[in-house]
């Protein structure tokens, strides 16, 4: 039976349960950062801002789409760099530490499971602490990078509200004339260590990640709204297998149907509490 809102305190106890069987695979998604002041595209903190997230191809196909990106990332880079772990990320960690958690399949970009502690971490979609060279592949540091576009860009600052993928809303003016550097080993296009929209997630990566999720006892989806076939065919994977399904998230969710058990709660003090009474 799938329990909410409604039936809060009966959900949680039941998510305790699940839980303390051990045998946990997480698949963590947005709405876990937005305590961590990283705001979400589809949850609560979404709704109230629109963003156009930037696409593979505008980005490989445009000069002027890669300045705009970098110096929004630029300006964005200094929140995202500084976001500390929120209560969830931490509890998330304690669990693994106790060995109830296996392995942590993350949608989010931005490093902060790992900042928690946590060890089994696949980040699905990359990480945002990393810039990948276009042409001959090598990967960096995203503050050697940041370093290089200070240097280029002497006297530039900018501010705007931050993007959920680690982005700033900046105005034409605020853009023209940012210099975008290229990658310092071959002068090929430098490109973050993300999976952009109308880019594929290495094949080797997903069956990983199907492979954890098939070995699973239980499937727990922790702030995800589950609107896009990138973290639902997880969850349609586990329940073909018949592998029980818990859903903590603020809002509905595209899994909801297909899971055992359901909490609209906020993310942090419901983690806490799960960690504390286990």
């Amino acid at each position: 039976m799938t329990e909410s809102v409604g039936t809060r305190g009966s959900a949680l106890d039941s998510l305790i349960e699940l839980v303390a069987r051990g045998g946990v695979v997480v698949l963590s998604g947005a709405g876990l950062s937005t305590e961590s002041g990283i705001p979400d595209y589809r949850g609560p903190t979404g709704r109230a801002r629109q963003a156009e997230p930037m696409t593979y191809q505008r980005f490989v196909g445009s000069a002027e789409a890669r300045q705009r990106y970098w110096a929004r990332s630029h300006a964005g880079w200094r929140q995202i760099g500084l976001a500390a772990p929120n209560a969830g990320h931490r509890a998330v960690a304690e669990l693994e530490r106790r060995g109830l958690i296996e392995t942590i399949v993350t949608q989010n970009v931005d490093g902060l499971h790992q900042a928690a502690g946590a060890r089994r971490v696949i980040e699905l979609h990359g990480g945002l602490d990393r810039v990948v060279c276009l042409s001959c592949r090598e990967r960096t540091r995203r503050t050697e990078l940041e370093t290089r576009l200070r240097s280029a860009n002497p006297g530039w600052a900018a501010s705007g509200q931050i993007n959920p993928d680690g982005d700033t809303a900046l105005t034409d003016d605020q853009v023209e004339g940012f210099q975008v550097v290229d990658c310092a080993a071959c002068g090929g296009l430098l490109k973050p260590d993300v999976v952009f929209f109308g880019e594929n997630v290495p094949r080797t990566r997903v069956d990983e990640c199907f492979a954890l999720v098939a070995a699973a006892r239980a499937l727990l989806v922790l702030g995800s709204s589950l609107t896009v076939r990138s973290g639902l065919r997880f969850v349609s994977k586990a329940a073909a297998l018949g592998i029980p399904i818990a859903i903590v998230n603020q809002g509905p969710t595209g899994g909801d149907a297909q899971a055992v058990l359901t909490l609209d709660a906020p993310l942090g003090v419901t983690l806490t509490h799960l960690t504390t009474r286990l």
